[in-house]
């Protein structure tokens, strides 16, 4: 067995494209191997910023024999027909073997192909894997016309000691590489093979592999900045980052001046992990410090000042153009900067950002008046105020500069400017995918709710893969927030008040479009007073803006409620939560407080589970069949059962025991017991199977039959106050 070792030498390839070039590499080159019939014990794939490299260990000198079976003509076929046969195998008559078909009989030939010799396999189809290696973005090399990522330097290709020749854009295979580009000593390094290749490229001081390189860099920096009585921010990105971007990475300690820790520490940490990919460092209290841990590229004889130096004139300068945007932004008020945001776009068809911070506004403080007990401390101001403020970062420069503080330096201009604290962490908290505080929790559900109910009342809701505007995303966004939280409202209720909100804006942004200015004021002066049970399609008629002007989706509310059922589904089933079971308490069509809901979903699945449930499912089941498909014949059964005609004990016993039943399930529903509501229910399991073992149903009078059709549906009625057992599987 043999070990087949390639190198591509290259120009430094991108630190982003390196991983997946590792992948394909390796996917690649297996599925040449499956092709020429080889098989090797390991694949391993390595990359560094100059070189993408690939060690199979354990291939076989050549490839397996072929064995093919050919059927030929007839046996009695004309001689000229069995001749052709023998020449397109090479073999001679008696070669061949006679065999009974269902068809007859039939001359099968047994060919032999030897293997061919790995080298000789490996030369003839390594041109092509590369020639159709994949590039996020490549370069095109004429004249051959060759895509690589940059320009391809050497080939190392080495099947146990020996070159397995092949060429590539001009470039042949060998055996010399370069080690590093500074410390290497600028001459060719050439591999003994490629069990030495990993250790003689250590030597020349490459790291071959990026999980060796980010333990050095992970490492290095903790123990740089602890030398300094630091501790580092530690950035697993960072370090992976920096592993694609050094072949001998060598951690080194700067600093920076006190002066720039004035500007907020989110601003300074991301200019140096974004412009300069450099750590940053905190004090024994875990503030910020002025120091930071570049990834230096070599080790310089100078211990690394001159490195260090360049670099802190470097930072410097980004730190000064981090302070210039902060200090200009902080001088502005908040509320100036929110004006701005009328010149901003959210949608064409919903208006403009500030058109939905308005809209926003009016949904948080709506959620805190109508739901006091939900958001302790927070008020209908301190929500109202943090709801408009809390995109106003949004057109800072700032935030224009480094998008990924949007919220953040909100929060820091607005603490500035004085505003509550409360206020402070709404915009903080803004983006958090749970927010703490009821004023924070308030502002980001009211946020997702618009971003959802607007969209779904436009009719552009997800399908399939496509979801351009996030909305699975801010679906369960919105759950992680109610439920984490354990917020009990009505969701679509919460939906149906603030459709109001939405089609105010849709209507706005048509009658923009359509010069309807004087409708669109008898629209806004009316839609308070609207009642949520009206039809909004008539009141939408009635003053004069039909859908001529603009769309509108008056099923929003229910098919967003349905959406995130769906969504609930996905949440829940990593917690082991039955998908079916929330279909079953959602076909009930009342239960819209998502907390209770799943409180009764979890009681469900462990009544269903047991033994006992199981059986008595399958009374309910029975029930619901039987019911079923006589009325299909003769419709519902669901009228009150006349206690004259229960003839036998069982259906007296069912009936007198679902009559308790269904009092104590109400009860427990309504006081959310839902363990005591199954509980209930299993105690009927005795006067179910009873009443099957020894009532007929269909009896052969029709009064009888119908009042047993009637108790069954009073059966069906009494589950229905817990769940739709028609839906649970199993």
């Amino acid at each position: 067995m043999a070990d087949f070792l390639l190198e591509l030498l290259t120009e430094e390839i991108p630190a982003r494209m390196q991983p997946e070039a590792a992948v394909q590499l390796g996917e690649r080159f297996r599925t040449l191997l499956d092709k020429a019939g080889l098989q090797a014990e390991a694949v391993e794939t390595y990359v560094t910023p100059r070189r993408l490299a690939l060690l199979a260990r354990g291939l076989p000198p050549a490839s397996a024999p072929v064995v093919e079976e050919r059927r030929g003509p007839r046996a009695d076929a004309p001689d000229a027909a069995i001749a052709g046969f023998l020449k397109s195998t090479g073999l001679a008559r008696d070669q061949l073997e006679e065999r009974e078909t269902d068809r007859g009989r039939f001359l099968f030939a047994t060919l032999r192909r030897e293997g061919e010799p790995t080298a000789a396999l490996l030369a003839e189809r390594l041109p092509a894997l590369l020639a159709g290696f994949a590039w996020p973005k490549a370069m095109r090399f004429e004249p051959t016309g060759f895509r690589w990522v940059r320009p391809l330097r050497g080939i190392v290709a080495l099947l146990d000691g020996e070159v397995v020749p092949f060429a590539v854009a001009g470039v042949a295979s060998g055996r010399e590489t370069m080690g590093h580009r500074v410390m290497g000593g600028g001459t060719a390094l050439r591999i003994d093979s490629p069990r030495t290749h990993a250790a003689q490229l250590e030597a020349a001081f490459v790291l071959l592999d990026a999980e060796a390189r980010k333990a050095r860099i992970r490492e290095g920096a903790r123990k740089a900045a602890a030398a300094a009585g630091l501790a580092l921010v530690e950035d697993e990105g960072l370090v992976a980052e920096n592993a694609g971007l050094a072949e001998w990475p060598v951690p080194l300690l700067g600093r920076f001046d006190p002066a720039f820790l004035a500007v907020p520490p989110e601003l300074l940490v991301l200019t140096m992990k974004v412009n300069q990919k450099y750590f940053a460092c905190v004090d024994a209290r875990g503030q910020l410090a002025p120091a930071f841990v570049c990834i230096a590229n070599l080790e310089a004889p100078d211990g690394g000042r001159a490195i260090v130096a360049g670099n802190e004139r470097v930072l410097a300068a980004r730190l000064a153009d981090a302070r210039f945007f902060w200090e200009q932004d902080v001088k502005v008020p908040l509320d100036a900067q929110a004006a701005k945001l009328s010149g901003i776009l959210f949608h064409e068809k919903l208006g403009t950002m500030a058109e939905k911070v308005e809209r926003v506004a009016r949904l948080a403080r709506w959620l805190v008046e109508t739901h006091p007990g939900q958001f302790p401390g927070a008020t209908p101001g301190l929500v109202e105020r943090a709801a408009r403020l809390a995109k106003a970062d949004l057109v800072t420069g700032t935030v224009g500069e480094f998008p990924e503080l949007q919220g953040v330096i909100g929060a820091h201009i607005a603490d500035a400017q004085g505003e509550p604290a409360e206020v402070v962490a709404a915009l903080r908290q803004h983006y958090a995918p749970v927010p703490e505080g009821s004023v924070p929790v308030a502002v980001a559900l009211a946020d997702r709710v618009d971003t959802l109910l607007a969209f779904f009342s436009v009719s552009l809701i997800p399908s399939g893969s496509k979801d351009p505007f996030a909305l699975r995303r801010a679906a369960l966004a919105s759950l992680d927030i109610i439920i984490g939280h354990s917020l009990r409202m009505d969701i679509l209720k919460v939906f149906e008040f603030h459709f109001l909100n939405v089609i105010s804006t849709i209507a706005t942004q048509a009658a923009r479009q359509s010069d309807l200015f004087s409708n669109l004021k008898i629209l806004e002066e009316n839609l308070p007073d609207w009642s949520r049970n009206s039809s909004y399609r008539d009141a939408i008629e009635a003053l004069g803006l039909t859908s001529i002007y603009f769309e509108y989706n008056v099923d929003a509310t229910q098919q967003l409620l349905t959406f995130l059922a769906e969504r609930l589904k996905v949440r829940e089933r990593d917690a082991g939560v039955r998908h079916d079971l929330i279909d079953a308490v959602f076909a009930l069509g009342h239960e819209d407080d998502l907390v209770r809901l799943l409180a009764r979903v979890r009681a469900l699945q462990a009544f269903v589970e047991t033994k006992e449930g199981e059986n008595l499912l399958a009374g309910f089941r029975r029930a619901a069949n039987i019911l079923k498909a006589e009325e299909k014949k003769d419709g519902p059964h669901d009228g009150p059962v006349a206690p004259a005609l229960l003839v036998e004990p069982a259906e007296r016993a069912l009936d007198t025991a679902l009559e308790g039943a269904q009092a104590a399930v109400r009860a427990a529903v309504n006081a959310e017991d839902f363990t005591a509501a199954m509980q209930t229910l299993a105690a009927l399991r005795p006067f179910v199977d009873r009443f099957f073992d020894t009532v007929t149903v269909n009896a052969d009078d029709p009064g009888l039959r119908r009042n047993r059709l009637a108790l069954l549906a009073k059966l069906r009625a009494t589950a229905a106050l817990v769940a739709d057992f028609s839906k649970v599987e199993g």
